[in-house]
């Protein structure tokens, strides 16, 4: 009797509210539609990694396993940058390279963030891992985080997929505080045919020769993320393109979301959650006076 109620014996505060974090990531993926590609395999799997002795994660534990081989190696962050350079089109950059200089003020927040977590009793590692989530997406924070700081993995990975699934409602309220009425209504003209087959296949390998000499640290995410781009651009493996931007997106996506969830437990989340339970306190004894008084 006693091992058909031992989970239920075993089972901690703590556990159950990351169950609780796993069913918000559920109804945000599958409700609201953020993110559902990661957000709902995060989610379940936050569930399940949170069953005392559920034998998903330890030694053995098929989500540790995969981990280890998909996280800790960095290549599922790496296998998903050849995706996501096979849908990406530099078309307009080369046409205006102007452009530039707005991704680069854009990288402006990644360094007032990094200030500011260091400013919060983070260490440099740290503090770098959790503003790296402004510099794109989710795979770059999880590969920087995975270098940089490992047990900030769960939380890092859940708020950069948070804040780009919360993009499209955030984006327009920024767009706004910062432009004019005219401004906005200037359309930024593209035609493809203004640059060349032959500079859409030069630009990514140059990318690559410039990192490989400056940043060669930075060379397997940049590497990959061209390497998925000249599938695209270079005009005789088209099959291998739609592969990478389809088959191989969806497939690691899958194991990236479960496998980061296997960080997801009570444990590592301890001071989150004591400061959460001290705060429902708090607040329950303070509406508690209110009602006395």
């Amino acid at each position: 009797m006693a091992a058909l109620i031992e989970g239920i014996l075993s089972i901690s505060i703590g556990q159950i509210f990351m169950m609780f974090i796993g069913l918000i990531l559920l109804y945000l993926g599958i409700k609201k539609q953020y993110e559902p590609t990661l957000l709902v395999p995060m989610g379940l799997g936050t569930i399940l990694v949170n069953f005392p002795n559920s034998g998903l994660i330890g030694a053995q534990g098929p989500l540790t396993v995969l981990f280890n081989a998909g996280i800790d190696t960095e290549l599922f962050p790496l296998l998903l940058f050849i995706g996501i350079g096979a849908m990406i089109d530099f078309g307009p950059l080369l046409s205006n390279p102007l452009m530039l200089l707005f991704g680069a003020a854009a990288q402006f927040g990644i360094f007032f963030t990094i200030i500011l977590a260091v400013l919060a009793g983070f260490d440099i590692k740290e503090a770098a891992s959790i503003g790296i989530i402004g510099a794109a997406d989710g795979p770059t924070s999880i590969f920087v985080s995975n270098v940089l700081a490992k047990q900030l993995l769960g939380p890092i990975s859940v708020a950069a997929y948070s804040y780009m699934a919360l993009v499209p409602i955030i984006q327009p309220f920024a767009i706004k505080l910062v432009t004019t009425k005219a401004e906005r209504k200037n359309r930024m003209n593209y035609q493809a045919a203004s640059v060349s087959p032959s500079a859409k296949i030069i630009f990514p390998i140059a990318i690559i020769v410039v990192a490989g000499l400056i940043a060669p640290i930075s060379l397997p995410l940049v590497g990959f993320l061209m390497f998925g781009n000249v599938l695209r651009e270079c005009g005789v493996l088209e099959r291998l393109s739609l592969s990478a931007q389809n088959e191989l997106v969806n497939l690691i996506s899958i194991l990236l979301g479960l496998t980061i969830s296997a960080q997801m437990t009570a444990d590592k989340f301890s001071n989150i959650i004591n400061y959460f339970i001290w705060f429902s306190c708090f607040y329950c004894r303070f509406n508690w006076w209110r009602f006395i008084c």
